[in-house]
């Protein structure tokens, strides 16, 4: 693994919008062509609707637009934990494990329960597995996984 970068998340702000959906099309491409599901206004359209400033922080590494993470109050109590994409030239040298486990320190010190969904064949599921998150639920296409509350 390479040394952290230096990193801050901030407040999103409605102009993030479109570095977002860019970003989410970088990294999501090819695991949504491999389920058969890519389709890039689909794409754009569900980061859009679930994109909220108040709920969205943009990481920024050295001051530039690195990645961004949505954490928002769950239907079913605890957070739902989604858009978290990091720029591909950062993955692999511990950045969104140190992201993770600030997300996952705020959740826990506020005794909730964190949820997320994972495209089905994910790296990313693995991330979530050692941070304590299980599988609740599967499809041909997503996995629902949990952390309880500590």
């Amino acid at each position: 693994m390479n040394s952290l970068p230096a990193w801050t998340l901030r407040p999103a702000r409605p102009e993030d919008l479109d570095p977002i959906v860019d970003l989410k099309a970088q990294v999501m491409r090819a695991d949504l062509e491999r389920l058969g599901r890519w389709d890039p206004d689909r794409s754009r359209e569900r980061v859009r609707k679930s994109f909220s400033p108040r709920h969205t922080s943009v990481l920024q590494v050295d001051g530039a637009f690195a990645g961004c993470v949505t954490i928002r109050p769950d239907t079913s109590g605890g957070r739902h934990l989604e858009l978290f994409y990091l720029a591909p030239h950062l993955q692999g040298r511990g950045l969104g494990t140190a992201v993770l486990r600030h997300l996952l320190a705020d959740a826990d010190a506020a005794g909730e329960a964190v949820h997320l969904v994972v495209l089905r064949g994910s790296a990313a599921r693995r991330l979530y597995e050692r941070h304590g998150f299980t599988v609740a639920a599967e499809d041909p296409i997503d996995v629902t996984l949990h952390r309880p509350a500590p």
